[in-house]
């Protein structure tokens, strides 16, 4: 059950861990003003799963939206069993290829969607994009997860589950920011 519901041991334990890091404002979230949002994007590690997926879930939900990693190989493609659990939910990453924090070009009106709290820390410890709003994607899941654990070479069953739920959070998201609505 740990393995397709939070991937590993230790996915569940980051996951309990996130809980009081965001509850107490430690996850150096920055809130955004909603009316002032205009692009989704979207972070994880390598811009192969969890951020290529949400890019995708983002466009077809008609929403301007973006995806880098934090250690990417820019220019690599997704994810063998993320562009197949993609296909299964309706999306199609076969065309993605990767972008890597360098190549990530900030604009007006961005929102940083972060998988973990970890690489909200990064974030924040950039001076670059330090002062720009950022906050945990699985703010958006029911129930809220401020920990998505990388699906990456885990279980195909957590691969599934993981995408599902960052497609449900950025269904989520068209209400909250209706400013990142494409025209």
């Amino acid at each position: 059950m740990i393995r397709s519901r939070f991937g590993t041991f230790r996915g569940l334990i980051r996951l309990a861990l996130s809980y009081p890091q965001a509850v107490l404002r430690l996850a150096e979230e920055r809130r955004p003003d909603p009316a002032r949002v205009r692009r989704l994007v979207f972070l994880c590690q390598g811009n192969i799963c969890r951020s290529a997926f949400a890019e995708a879930a983002a466009r077809s939900a008609g929403l301007r939206a973006a995806s880098f990693g934090l250690s990417a190989a820019s220019g690599r493609g997704a994810h063998g069993p993320a562009i197949a659990a993609a296909a299964a939910l309706g999306h199609d990453l076969s065309a993605h290829r990767a972008a890597d924090i360098r190549d990530y070009v900030p604009e007006e009106g961005d929102l940083l969607l972060a998988m973990e709290v970890r690489q909200l820390h990064r974030l924040a410890a950039d001076p670059r994009l330090r002062d720009r709003p950022r906050l945990l994607l699985g703010r958006w899941t029911r129930p809220a997860l401020p920990h998505l654990h990388d699906p990456y070479g885990l279980d195909d069953r957590y691969m599934t589950q993981c995408l599902a739920r960052i497609e449900k959070a950025v269904g989520a998201l068209v209400n909250t920011f209706p400013g990142a609505r494409l025209s």
